[in-house]
């Protein structure tokens, strides 16, 4: 009897393998394929190994601003890939090794579950007191009429060269990254997405900052455009009851849904959202008693490390401590050039939830980090409560915006007000200087702004 039993070894899986074993679980992990799943294998380590070489060859094209006198020849995709394999079989070989480290047992095979706390594995049936289900995501292809060989990420991070023409479809994270991976290395871009913008679910004026990036690199975005028929290279798009055409060699799908087929859930009553994610309350619990379900599986954001966070919560759970899934402190990334972080409330999400909201900006233009580097797109912004200082949301564009994202995550987690944030100081000359910045313009005292009218 084990005390759980993990199915599905992504991040989520493993990180709650290894919490339950921390807290003295006898516990069984059961994946059919590679440990590390879609994050480690075909999704987040090789797309950001593809988007920093895509960064460099920008970088060194600039060279010149600093003085330095470089020839910058053609990518090597082979050595591309090299390296996105060995990165991706390192990390995975990790992660096994850790596994055995902790007296986690890893059991090879498809997990089906038959009850609450019976797992089968081909043909062998383990019991346990606690099921953690982490199947993860899978591509979502759309049933368009002409697609049936769509240009998949798990395509494009094999990739032997760029592709001439590139249309996308895909107006969320994958689908903007993708976009300046293939603008950088010479791909004609046409970016079609079916609302008034790309990222939807981030702030506007995010969006309209990584928009005129993209535009500046040549992508052609066309909103409200979907996608209703491809013929050979010719795509047919739809704008209300307007048809156009346009050419493109080909077609990325790059679109994720919740992955939870053959697992057996719906036969033991297990509910699912809308999405098709399975349905979870705060403390990572399904509608069934002893199983617990975290990751992309359960939708929402599908992101990896909000999977190793739920599985941490549902480890926890499992192994007797109260544990909660703080659902608010969920950031978010992309690794583009300039990269975007966020977390929170977007300005119009928090006036649509009640909120007199106060925002603060502070733009990477005048500081002095971010002059002296060359890397001045973008801007941070803060939304805070009017009358209690909360920090609703922090949004980020511009270098290492991924990395600075943590400092609003951490003041959110600790119920930092927004006075408080504005009374900290960073080193200088630095990036993060911005975020402190934003915090004083917010509060009403910003110091490097001109007066507000």
């Amino acid at each position: 009897m084990y005390d759980v039993v993990v199915i599905g070894g992504g991040p989520g899986g493993y990180a709650a393998a290894i919490r339950a074993s921390q807290l003295g679980g006898k516990v069984a992990l059961v994946e059919g394929g590679n440990m590390g799943g879609t994050c480690v294998m075909r999704g987040c380590i090789p797309s950001k190994i593809w988007l920093r070489a895509a960064a460099l060859l920008d970088q060194a094209r600039k060279a010149g601003d600093f003085g330095l006198e470089l020839t910058v020849g053609k990518l090597d995709f082979g050595a591309v890939l090299a390296r996105k394999q060995g990165v991706s079989n390192d990390i995975r070989m990790g992660m096994e090794a850790l596994m055995a480290n902790n007296g986690a047992e890893v059991v090879l095979g498809k997990g089906v579950l038959k009850a609450p706390g019976k797992v089968e594995v081909d043909g062998k049936t383990l019991e346990a007191k606690n099921v953690i289900v982490a199947t993860g995501s899978a591509l979502d292809i759309p049933k368009i009429p002409g697609l049936t060989d769509a240009f998949t990420t798990d395509k494009l991070l094999e990739m032997k060269e760029a592709p001439a023409s590139v249309l996308i479809i895909d107006p969320t994270y994958i689908g903007v990254e993708m976009a300046m991976l293939l603008s950088i290395l010479g791909s004609k871009v046409t970016y079609a997405v079916p609302g008034p913008r790309i990222l939807p679910d981030e702030d506007q004026d995010t969006s309209q900052r990584l928009s005129q990036s993209l535009r500046e690199r040549g992508v052609q975005i066309m909103a409200r455009h979907a996608l209703v028929k491809v013929a050979g290279k010719t795509c047919t798009l739809k704008s209300g009851d307007k048809e156009q055409t346009v050419e493109a060699e080909q077609v990325l799908v790059s679109g994720r849904k919740p992955f939870h087929e053959g697992v057996g859930l719906e036969a033991l009553g297990v509910k699912f959202n809308d999405d098709g994610g399975i349905q979870v309350d705060e403390r990572c619990c399904t509608a069934v008693p002893g199983v617990y379900a975290i990751g992309d599986c359960t939708g929402g954001w599908l992101l990896s490390h909000v999977a190793s966070a739920m599985g941490i919560c549902a480890a926890e759970n499992c192994m007797g401590k109260a544990s909660k899934f703080a659902a608010n402190l969920v950031s978010r990334a992309i690794w583009g050039i300039p990269e975007m972080g966020s977390v929170g409330l977007s300005e119009e999400q928090a006036e649509r939830k009640g909120h007199e909201v106060e925002v603060g900006g502070f733009p990477y233009s005048i500081n002095g980090y971010a002059m002296l580097r060359g890397e001045v797109d973008g801007a941070v912004k803060v939304v805070a409560d009017a009358e209690t200082g909360e920090i609703l949301g922090v949004h980020i564009v511009g270098s290492d915006a991924s990395e600075l994202i943590g400092e609003a995550v951490l003041a959110m987690q600790l119920e930092a007000t927004v006075t408080e944030l504005a009374k900290g100081f960073r080193v200088h000359p630095a990036f993060c200087e911005t975020v402190v910045d934003a915090a004083r313009d917010a509060a009403g005292w910003a110091l490097y702004l001109p007066k507000r009218g």
